[in-house]
């Protein structure tokens, strides 16, 4: 058997700028879901460029479950002394819990700093810096590690106990119910469907093997319905090419998709759904089976719609 080798890209050959190419890379819906699994807690998009007096931080969110202020700085470069100053300060000016910085990469005197911030502050405050990290096998697409260098002590025991300590709402424990029964659903009939950890929110992101967009299932019990939507989180172009393929795209489908590129936001979407009253638990097994099939449907005709475009 002949093996391939990894080979570490650097960060430069896809991202540019900082603000214009990464910040908005990272703060699509799927790439923050990799950071999230990557520190183990669900963090939400709030806003990028957050003032703080003169400054801004680079992405602020929140976690999911407990509203705790998440703060995000970008550095593609070595960690500097300028930019440990500014975490700190956006920590302070927006009364964040979890701060992240991503670097390409970590100096020993700047994760000597972030280990004595985690040891000497409230407990409730925590740091990471984290390497940001490109690598590919051979000739095959590019893939993001986010590797974390510094993080609090017994951070994973207490991200899983403050998680289980905040009470849900029963709204959350609903949405939380129906995404562990549609994995389990899912994965007694299809071994090759990407799941992903359930969590209590209205919506379930699918990669679709482009960081360009990614496939998002979503659930609203007041509305009695349910979506699959291709959501391009920051690419007009690439939505207005799908559009110009609208006739080849929708006949693959066999049904009409709402076409809607969100003017004047740096998003776009289009989208499919269907009327179902979820609050009715009888119902969950066609729902589950509509959103796998369609999910499924959306992958394959959106990918190869790209490829063309690409080609």
């Amino acid at each position: 058997m002949t093996l391939s080798r990894l080979t570490e890209v650097d960060l430069r050959e896809v991202w540019q700028n900082e603000a214009t190419d990464f910040t908005n890379w990272l703060a699509s819906e799927e790439n923050l879901r990799l950071l999230s699994d990557e520190i183990g807690i669900e963090i939400v998009l709030e806003t990028t460029e957050a003032s703080i007096g003169r400054f801004r931080v680079d992405i602020l969110a929140k976690e999911e479950i407990t509203g705790r202020k998440i703060i995000i700085e970008n550095q593609l470069e070595q960690t500097d002394h300028d930019h440990l100053g500014k975490i700190i300060t956006y920590a302070s000016g927006l009364d964040a819990e979890i701060i992240i910085w991503i670097v390409k990469d970590v100096r020993d005197e700047h994760k000597t700093a972030v280990d004595w911030l985690n040891e000497n502050t409230d407990e409730k405050i925590n740091f990471f810096a984290i390497r940001m990290e490109l690598w590919k096998i051979g000739d095959s697409e590019i893939a993001p590690k986010f590797h974390v260098i510094s993080q609090p002590n017994e951070w994973a025991k207490d991200a899983k106990k403050s998680s289980e300590r905040t009470e849900l709402s029963e709204r959350g424990k609903l949405q939380l119910e129906f995404w562990e029964k549609f994995n389990e659903f899912v994965k007694s009939r299809d071994q090759t469907f990407n799941l992903r950890k359930a969590y209590p929110q209205h919506w379930y992101s699918l990669s679709v093997g482009s960081s360009k967009a990614n496939i998002s299932l979503s659930i609203i019990f007041d509305k009695r319905l349910m979506r699959c939507e291709f959501y391009i989180p920051d690419n007009k172009s690439l939505y207005y090419d799908l559009e110009n393929k609208k006739e080849f795209i929708e006949s693959k489908l066999n049904y009409e998709l709402e076409w809607n590129p969100l003017e004047n936001k740096k998003a776009s979407r289009i989208v499919t759904e269907k009327n179902i009253d979820l609050n009715d638990s009888s119902n969950w097994e066609n729902a589950f089976l509509w959103l796998m099939e369609t999910s499924k449907e959306f992958k394959t005709v959106f990918s190869e719609a790209i490829n063309k475009i690409d080609n």
